[in-house]
């Protein structure tokens, strides 16, 4: 049985220096309604999917959150003893134990870096600009930047008219060919909130002469005062000119004392790596292009400003060593002082070595492989596009429930992988359940599962995922009008909710705005103020 632990021996344990992962293995969807402050979202359905690169080290202390008594944390227990963690407990009670403590819960995802975003400007008092004082300055002409601090996906979807995309950390390594010009305004956005406030105070704390704003409540709020968005731009800032790279460099390094960033070479990098009593992870915070060019072999991509963005999808565990990969150093030491900031304590830049900064390591190129797996007999798409007439066959589809809504095989149904019995009672009389999802892994190893949910009935995972599918360019369909469980395994995002997508936007950015005084009421939260 696995060891319990009550909420006050959690507090204090948060409250101390020792290594420590606090695992949600609810659905996102779940864990967006309430949960601990320092909680990460690693659903039951996923977990061996992510539990490599966030628990690195086998004997880390974890403790499992769920509801109160609902047996997730147990099933989830069970299956990282299988994987090899010997130090498991749960939390008593769940969520519900933790609140009858005191303790506060947070609605939301990436909440302590949402709820840091809000306290940064609060703190710095980070200028911004409305949408429509924006709009006016666009129109009059005047001179002005807008760059776009989210991943290239989230810009390529929607952007405001004329923006650049300058991801996160990449401001402070590029703005200076971008706006070369002392005279020039810059305004970050991003979606909402904070990326548009961390980038924006980036540029401030890297001291350069233009004046920055960022957008206030980005492209949502650009969108809710009635104003069109771009859709489909490719703009995208070019790495940095000689002259740009220099003055790059000399703002880092003035960063680097401000924030009281530390750094640390590949032979300590290294001795770390032998030591079993310590998590360490490798992140290397450049573009994903520059990462799949050239990496230290293990180290995991993590781009400086979602790093920042979402911390908790990247470090699992409190209090473990943080070693930053950038052989410009710019980006690493911009993101350091961000997580110093956070209150992160053993944050580290690595040094670069030799002519490509990598020497001494051993290296690799190319994707990140994907999560090891079992092997579970499999079909072909084009033995099931064969067998889908065949009444007593069913696909279910593990995808999340928007993959799912997006597109899908016909006729398939939608399950979440913790909830198979429940679909259970939906597809009674089956005599092949074909397990498919958009990670192939996922299916291979829901499987084992679904024949204890199915005895009788023949279990095989499609070749190749719903990948194979689609790209064989069989038929495909939309909507969920099969679903088999609630519609709660993720998070939406305002613009993926549809039709009432404003009011959507306005609740999330009130969430937002909220979170700094929420977070006055957690002693556990202890953000990090320089001078």
């Amino acid at each position: 049985m696995t060891q319990r632990i009550s909420a006050s021996t959690l507090q204090a344990r948060l409250l101390g220096d020792s290594e420590l992962a606090l695992l949600d293995v609810r659905e996102q969807g779940v864990h967006f309604q309430g949960h601990p402050f320092y909680a990460c979202s690693l659903p039951l359905s996923h977990l061996e999917l992510r539990a490599e690169a966030l628990l690195p080290r086998r004997s880390t202390p974890i403790v499992l959150i769920d509801n109160e008594d609902e047996g997730l944390a147990q099933r989830a227990a069970a299956k990282l003893s299988e994987l090899g963690y010997t130090d498991v407990s749960i939390l008593d009670n769940g969520c519900a134990g933790w609140r009858s403590a005191g303790g506060e819960l947070f609605s939301g995802v990436n909440v302590p870096s949402k709820a840091f975003g809000e306290y940064v400007e609060h703190q710095h008092h980070t200028p911004r600009i409305p949408a429509s004082e924006l709009k006016a300055m666009i129109e009059r002409g005047e001179k002005l930047v807008i760059l776009d601090s989210r991943p290239f996906d989230e810009y390529h979807r929607m952007n405001i008219p004329g923006g650049v995309d300058v991801p996160g950390a990449e401001l402070a390594y590029r703005v200076h060919d971008l706006a070369p010009q002392a005279d020039t305004l810059v305004v970050v956005n991003c979606a909402g909130r904070t990326r548009s406030i961390i980038g924006c105070q980036s540029l401030r704390n890297a001291g350069i002469a233009n004046k920055v704003v960022a957008l206030k409540d980005g492209t949502m709020g650009w969108e809710l005062d009635g104003y069109e968005c771009e859709r489909g731009s490719t703009r995208v800032a070019p790495p940095p000119s000689n002259e740009g790279h220099a003055r790059a460099i000399d703002a880092a390094q003035r960063v680097a004392q401000r924030f009281q960033v530390r750094f640390t070479s590949a032979e300590q990098v290294q001795a770390w790596a032998q030591d079993e009593t310590r998590v360490l992870y490798l992140l290397d915070v450049r573009t994903r292009e520059e990462f799949e060019r050239l990496r230290i072999a293990g180290s995991r991509h993590a781009p400086g400003g979602q790093l920042v963005q979402a911390t908790d999808e990247f470090i699992a565990v409190r209090n473990a060593r943080v070693v930053l990969i950038d052989p410009q150093r710019v980006r690493s030491i911009m993101t350091a002082s961000w997580l110093n900031q956070m209150g992160l304590n053993e944050v580290f830049v690595l040094e670069p070595s030799g002519a490509h900064g990598l020497a001494g390591w051993p290296l690799e190129s190319g994707s990140e492989a994907p999560a090891a797996h079992p092997q579970w007999p499999g079909i072909s798409a084009a033995q099931l596009r064969e067998q889908l007439n065949d009444t007593g066959t069913a696909v279910v589809d593990l995808s999340t429930s928007l993959e799912f809504r997006t597109r899908h095989i016909p006729g398939a149904w939608w399950a979440v992988r913790a909830r198979l019995d429940q679909a259970r009672e939906r597809l009674q009389g089956m005599h092949t359940i074909v397990l498919t999802a958009r990670e192939q892994a996922l299916a291979h190893f829901a499987a084992p599962e679904a024949k204890q949910v199915w005895p009788m009935a023949t279990i095989v995972v499609l070749d190749g995922g719903n990948a194979a599918w689609f790209d064989a360019g069989y038929a495909s369909e939309a909507g969920i009008a099969r679903a088999t469980s609630t519609l709660d395994d993720i998070w939406y995002k305002p613009y993926e909710h549809g039709a009432d997508y404003e009011e959507q936007a306005r609740a999330y950015l009130t969430w937002e705005v909220a979170l700094v005084e929420q977070i006055a009421r957690d002693p556990t939260i202890r953000f990090r103020a320089y001078d």
